[in-house]
């Protein structure tokens, strides 16, 4: 099968093309035909040994795909040949990726495609639209008639952010560029607040006097002194961005207000909390409320280009490579 793949960590440089032999299915597995496959920030972490995880050489990179059944083991109950289906948890944790042809993908990390969904516009969604969930709903205790702070609104976790808790009935300050105002207030954003302000912290204060229950930052900034001074009292402030960043972390106003900080990373999730954001998101997919800004669709043997526009920072939407059979 042809795969995109890499025998060593490094820059996009080290990604090959070209043929492997096609997977093999354990008994509780189910191989998939892959349709396409999403490049993250998450996978250059990977492919370059930022974000330290079991790998086993040739490594087929990627996380996301969607694709048909082909075959089902034994013990994977639920799906049958011909199934359309997507995931979002391969290429970590000892778990080859979705870069390539074929894909063996566990029973339990594996969810039906909802019909009529577009399956480019669904691969593009499955990590910052499972990140997105999990901020709010796994992580930030997120309810109805709460308020929300949304900080980089305009890209592909804050803009599913955005809209997933605007449909949860919280209300929404998001803060991004004035260009995208226009598209957060689309999604659900009841106050938009432009990044380039020289008082985003005080444009954010006057639209919550009482403070954000809770405080979400995609940018990777973590400014934790101002952000925890706009929290309410029990407000929570989810880090999911910014690998490299140590900021200070303000104790008084943490303890004294009941407030908190909680970390996470998609790849720590179990497949409980994977398949509980699945089922959200497939609802969303199904009524059209959740969709990618932008997506464009390269060919898998662009897999090492895809990686270096990413990390240099030239890529605004999604990038999908597609196997083209």
């Amino acid at each position: 099968m042809r795969a995109a793949f890499i025998t060593q960590l490094g820059s996009p440089d080290v990604i090959r093309h070209g043929e492997l032999p096609p997977p093999v299915p354990g008994p509780n597995d189910v191989l998939v035909d892959v349709e396409a496959t999403a490049v993250n920030h998450v996978d250059g972490f990977v492919r370059s040994g930022a974000w330290r995880t079991p790998l086993e050489f040739p490594f087929v990179i990627g996380r996301d795909l969607v694709g048909t059944v082909a075959a089902v083991g034994p013990g994977a109950p639920g799906f049958r040949p011909g199934d359309r289906v997507w995931c979002n948890s391969l290429g970590h944790d000892g778990r080859q990726g979705a870069a390539a042809e074929q894909a063996v993908v566990a029973a339990d990390r594996l969810y039906h495609l909802p019909e009529g969904a577009d399956p480019v516009a669904a691969v593009a969604l499955a990590h910052p639209a499972a990140t997105a969930h999990l901020a709010l709903f796994a992580h930030g205790r997120l309810r109805a008639g709460e308020t929300v702070a949304v900080l980089g609104a305009g890209g592909n976790v804050g803009s599913a952010i955005v809209t997933m808790a605007a449909r949860a009935g919280a209300r929404v300050i998001a803060v991004a560029s004035g260009r995208d105002e226009d598209y957060v207030r689309s999604l659900g954003a009841d106050e938009v607040v432009d990044y380039r302000h020289s008082d985003v912290a005080g444009r954010i204060r006057a639209a919550a006097p009482a403070g954000v229950d809770l405080h979400v930052d995609t940018s990777g900034r973590n400014d934790l002194d101002t952000a925890v001074d706009l929290l309410a009292s029990r407000g929570r402030l989810v880090l999911l961005a910014g690998l490299r960043t140590r900021p200070v972390l303000p104790v008084g106003p943490l303890y004294l207000m009941d407030r908190s900080v909680h970390g996470f990373a998609i790849s720590h999730a179990d497949t409980a909390q994977l398949a509980a954001a699945a089922r959200g998101i497939n609802g969303l997919l199904t009524s059209g409320h959740l969709r990618p800004r932008a997506t464009e669709v390269l060919p898998l043997s662009e897999a090492a280009d895809a990686h270096r526009r990413l990390d240099e920072g030239k890529v605004r939407g999604k990038l999908v490579l597609g196997m083209h059979r």
